[in-house]
């Protein structure tokens, strides 16, 4: 059996070198409770700006937005970076692998991007967010197929897929192809609908999902009621037969854990592999292009 984890806070609003100390002021409890992968909210690096317009109407954009894209901009980080090695650093000591969402900075694009820390090696691999949801592509650009990774860790093959991400069946499916075991889907959706998502990737794919949700508390945001949270959690982790293991984890910050064992998905999958004995290659078929695209290439002569 190993330990797997989600831990669920919020980014701070006082900024990222805040919120990386709060991170790292759950090492002990990570380390006494033998989590070997720990699964962190999407965003919870640099923020996720729930209720921000950044200034702009179909048609222009005002400079005051433009001041708070700049702001927002300044609290993203690179990867690797300097707030990517202090987790990498919380992970060495603690012995388990990290999957953080973060606000990635590149170049003059900002991306959501779920960073994959390894106990001994650091920075591994790293997804983007392949479509932002609504507003956030005018804040966020779209990762491309390269950044598709299953990850090995000492719980098993280990993907992230982000937030509204996990309701892309095609991408889905290519994860399942990619042998994933342990689904990891950092998130700020706390909507009660989410949970049954998480039920439902966990028995199509046949595969442990671990749910990690960020909790912010209430905030100034307009028409927002003060007396409920921001975002409320909702932590989740799931058997690969759709069986809640711990969870959902809503109204508070914490670090929520489950015991799994992947040697239990060959039997889970006799009756159902979505990409396997249950395919139907003759009749439907997926291509996957995994090709970087840079807007740029330069060829020397």
């Amino acid at each position: 059996m190993s330990v797997v984890a989600a831990l669920q806070l919020g980014a701070c609003p006082s900024g990222t070198a805040a919120t990386v100390e709060k991170v790292l002021g759950y090492e002990e409890e990570i380390r006494a409770a033998r989590a070997e992968l720990v699964v962190l909210p999407e965003a919870v690096l640099g923020g996720y700006p729930k209720g921000s317009s950044f200034g702009t109407r179909v048609g222009y954009r005002l400079p005051e937005g433009r001041a708070e894209f700049a702001e927002y901009f300044a609290r993203a980080v690179e990867v690797p970076g300097p707030e990517v090695a202090e987790l990498a650093g919380l992970s060495a000591r603690t012995g388990a692998s990290l999957v953080v969402g973060v606000i990635e900075r590149a170049g003059s694009t900002l991306y959501c991007t779920a960073v994959f820390l390894d106990p001994v090696r650091g920075v591994v691999a790293k997804h983007r967010k392949l479509m932002p949801t609504a507003a956030e592509r005018l804040i966020w650009g779209q990762g491309d197929g390269s950044t598709l990774p299953v990850v090995p860790t000492a719980v098993g093959l280990a993907g992230a897929v982000i937030c509204w991400e996990n309701y892309m069946p095609l991408l889905r499916t290519a994860m399942y192809a990619k042998g994933v075991q342990v689904w990891c889907a950092p998130t700020v959706d706390d909507r009660e609908v989410w949970q049954s998502t998480m039920r439902h990737i966990a028995v199509e794919g046949r595969c442990f999902v671990v749910g990690s949700c960020q909790f912010q508390p209430p905030a100034s945001l307009p028409d927002w009621d003060p007396r409920r949270p921001v975002v409320n959690g909702g932590s989740v982790v799931v058997g690969p037969l759709g069986d809640v293991l711990a969870g959902p984890l809503c109204g508070e910050e914490g670090l929520l854990t489950a015991e799994i064992d992947v040697s239990e998905l060959p039997g889970a999958r006799y009756d159902f592999d979505v990409t396997g004995h249950y395919a139907r290659p003759d009749v439907f078929t997926l291509s996957v292009d995994e090709t970087p695209r840079s807007p740029v290439t330069f060829h020397s002569s």
